[in-house]
């Protein structure tokens, strides 16, 4: 494992930026307020052991794309930035570590093995969209063949567990120092998705600009939820909560809002920055960018009070 640290950001930034090669890069300010923004499906770079047989537009098609992009002047305003460098479709982390699929290895898994996960497959899973991704769509492999047991123990341990042990450390150290953590887990959802979603909790004609997800007032509070849903539509943006996303495994593992410890998934909607017939950034990501600063702005000043 490479580990790489660059104090070179600018010269008058104050950040500090870690990097462990090819898992995860991880940008904090000098001071920074108790507020961990992460982006754990925007990485791009292809691990050497990813030998999928799909195409690589199938494999870009299944990342958040440029949503590390969206929040990397966060540092700058005072708050933690962790982004995940391999692909989603590599190794999910917004899955629980033993969502592992039966279809996608081969022979018997060594259950009971030292160092080995048991396997507790969810209907994600079984779906093809677990841990490890099989499939990404119906009648689309991620694979022509099965992996072995080995090479999923790898990726868990190599990728997933160190992203959760240093999300997990922010979060502690914020808490430990401050008394409350605030957690804010990033994504993007195609436009499809949110076009007229069964809610009641917004105008059904109007698209949807974001989600919030807070799995229904148990990750986070609502106090700080509305805080963020109240910027954006000052924005102008159209905002839900719950529907359709209401947050998995990455908001549930680190919140205990009655501790203090708060975790909220934003989802962003592909249209407002992307062409996702493309797969380029449009015309409006600028503007995009620009907002989303001021929210993480508002945000900092809000945690600091």
């Amino acid at each position: 494992m490479i580990i790489k640290t660059d104090n070179t950001l600018k010269a008058d930034d104050g950040l500090h930026k870690t990097t462990i090669n090819g898992i995860y890069e991880l940008v904090q300010p000098k001071n920074p307020a108790p507020l961990i923004f992460d982006s754990p499906h925007s990485g791009r770079q292809i691990p050497d052991d990813f030998n999928y047989a799909c195409s690589d537009k199938d494999i870009a098609a299944t990342q958040d794309h440029f949503v590390d992009e969206l929040f990397a002047d966060a540092p700058l305003h005072g708050a933690s930035l962790l982004t995940a460098l391999f692909p989603r479709a590599y190794l999910d982390l917004n899955r629980k570590i033993d969502d592992i699929c039966p279809e996608l290895y081969a022979g018997i898994w060594p259950t009971g093995k030292e160092g080995y996960i048991k396997p507790n497959p969810s209907n994600r899973s079984y779906a093809g969209i677990g841990l490890i991704r099989r499939l990404i769509k119906p009648n689309t492999s991620v694979y022509n063949v099965k992996l072995s047991p080995a090479e999923i123990q790898a990726r868990i341990d190599r990728y997933y567990r160190p992203y959760y042990g240093v999300l997990g450390a922010l979060i502690d150290q914020e808490y430990l120092e401050k008394g409350i953590a605030w957690h804010i887990n990033c994504h993007s959802m195609p436009s499809a998705s949110v076009r007229n979603p069964n809610s009641t909790r917004f105008n059904p004609a109007k698209q949807v600009d974001f989600v919030l997800g807070n799995r229904d007032g148990t990750t986070c509070d609502k106090k700080f939820t509305d805080i963020v849903k109240n910027k954006l539509m000052d924005m102008g943006y159209n905002v839900a909560i719950n529907s359709p996303y209401k947050g998995v495994e990455l908001v549930e593992r680190f919140s205990n809002p009655t501790k203090g410890r708060h975790s909220l998934q934003i989802e962003i909607n592909k249209a407002l920055y992307m062409d996702e017939r493309k797969g380029e950034k449009s015309k409006g990501f600028d503007k995009l960018k620009r907002d989303i600063n001021n929210l993480i702005e508002h945000l900092v000043d809000n945690v600091r009070k």
